[in-house]
């Protein structure tokens, strides 16, 4: 028995000793592995299309397996929300985030790079200032202040603690301070030996290696990576392809604001001609690279669209099915209006019931007067094309009816002595007239206008008078 027992267990003992000499020579160990470090730029305004690089640039480092993401970032600011949703992509990306402040990284762009695992800047760089300011470079009311610090706390904050042994005792200090995260928005927060009241913390690249800021002082983003302690790596570098482009371009407000002007005067154009044409196509296509890529960008809701669309319907409607211009009319300019600026505003910032010295009315108002502004160039500029264009020595003035149809040369639309003569006759309604109809006298149609109310089909009707061609009659009760 105990010979036998003696044989399983040396049977065992050489399995064991095959199975573990196996695994080592079938994985080598990680120091041999190639490590891939991604790499994109953030080195404009932080707007939509930085948004929209990061998102594309995260997603494709995930699906080659890259081991880090570097980011090479020069920037002065930008929108909050974008800022925040950059700064959130960042902090929830399983990888290590480094980033190289290649000079600035002001504001918006300082969040981000708090966001980011590693801090690597150039000599006589700097970072902070990001107190929340409008359009005009003012500060904004002290909600949107307290919004900005709570998240340039808990950015610093989602770092955590580092142990730090002093006298042999070992304590745990933050990994980037909060405060002083705190107080690069608001002037108000003081910092011993950092930041004195009245005064937003900007960090110099000494000062921030001093302060747990940041890891180290580099050149370039090969020498980042050589100072994270990096080595045998393949640099990828994020390209943005043909879509990327063009939805940049498309989203940037001077390319909104002449995209209006197709809109209108595309539109203008088409009143002025009978048919659907060219013009109508052209403010279609114009509609929907306007409105697309600030869909796609999350930057408008689809209560926008339908609006804008109302509007142009109930434009249409005015024009073509009811007499004069009305009610429906002006509701339909709203609706393009508000539609058309509602798009361009950061939803982050406006509130309704905001007084008129917050930001979310500022907001409005500039981009009512981008869509006003192309409005108005718009008609002034199809004004002068369609006088260009359509003048008789001009190729298209071929396309366009020149002859004018005088009345003293014979031409008229209707025979004025024999409507004349129908005043005081008597006959039925052919249609209802509500107001205008069609009415039929002596076995002959005419169009024809109520003068007071309806009057339903088929009903007995008397000529009261003839005016511009327009006979109009009343109920004749007998």
């Amino acid at each position: 028995m105990n010979r036998y027992l003696s044989i399983c267990f040396f049977y065992l003992m050489f399995c064991s000793s095959v199975l573990f000499a196996s695994g080592i020579t079938q994985e080598p160990p990680e120091d041999n592995k190639e490590v891939i470090v991604y790499k994109f730029d953030i080195k404009k305004m932080i707007a939509a299309p930085v948004w929209r690089a990061t998102k594309v640039s995260l997603r494709e480092a995930t699906e080659i397996g890259a081991d880090y993401i570097l980011i090479h970032m020069n920037t002065y600011g930008g929108q909050v929300d974008m800022a925040d949703s950059i700064r959130t992509a960042i902090l929830n990306f399983p990888k290590p985030v480094l980033v190289f402040i290649d000079n600035q990284a002001i504001s918006a762009g300082a969040l981000i790079s708090i966001a980011c695992d590693s801090i690597y800047m150039r000599a006589g760089g700097s970072i902070g200032a990001a107190t929340v300011v409008d359009q005009t470079g003012q500060q904004v009311p002290d909600k949107y202040q307290s919004f900005m610090r709570g998240m340039m706390r808990s950015t610093a904050e989602a770092h955590g603690k580092k142990p730090v042994v002093v006298n042999g005792d070992t304590t745990y200090v933050w990994h980037r301070d909060p405060a002083i995260a705190e107080s690069m928005v608001d002037p108000k927060v003081y910092v011993e030996g950092v930041s004195d009241t009245g005064s937003v913390t900007t960090l110099t690249t000494v000062e921030a290696i001093e302060l747990g800021f940041c890891e180290g002082q580099a050149l370039n983003p090969e020498e980042v990576i050589k100072l994270a302690g990096i080595e045998n790596y393949r640099l990828e570098e994020f390209k943005p392809g043909g879509t990327e482009k063009i939805i940049q371009f498309l989203i940037n407000p001077i390319v909104s604001g002449l995209l209006i002007m197709i809109i209108i005067g595309g539109l203008y154009f088409e009143l002025q001609s009978p048919g659907v044409g060219f013009p109508l196509a052209a403010a279609a296509l114009a509609a929907i690279l306007y409105f697309a890529p600030l869909y796609l960008e999350g930057l408008q809701a689809n209560w926008q669209i339908a609006v804008f669309l109302v509007g142009i319907v109930l434009v249409i409607v005015e024009i073509f099915a009811i007499p004069g211009f009305g009610v429906t009319g002006v509701l339909g300019i709203a609706g393009i209006l508000v539609g058309l600026t509602f798009t361009m505003i950061d939803k982050i910032t406006f509130e309704f019931g905001t007084s008129p010295g917050d930001n979310g009315i500022q907001a409005a108002l500039a981009s009512f007067a981008i869509v006003i502004i192309s409005m108005f160039l718009a008609f002034i500029i199809s004004i002068w094309a369609s006088k260009k264009l359509f003048s008789p020595n001009n190729l298209f003035g071929k396309l366009a009816l020149q002859k004018t149809q005088n009345v003293n040369e014979g031409y008229i639309s209707f025979d004025s002595k024999k409507q004349k003569s129908l005043i005081g006759a008597k006959g039925k309604a052919h249609t209802v007239l509500r107001p205008s109809g069609k009415v039929i006298i002596n076995d002959e149609i005419y169009d024809a206008r109520s003068e007071i109310g309806f009057i339903e089909k088929g009903a007995d009707i008397r000529v009261i008078r003839d005016e511009a061609g327009q006979l109009y009659v009343l109920k004749d009760e007998q």
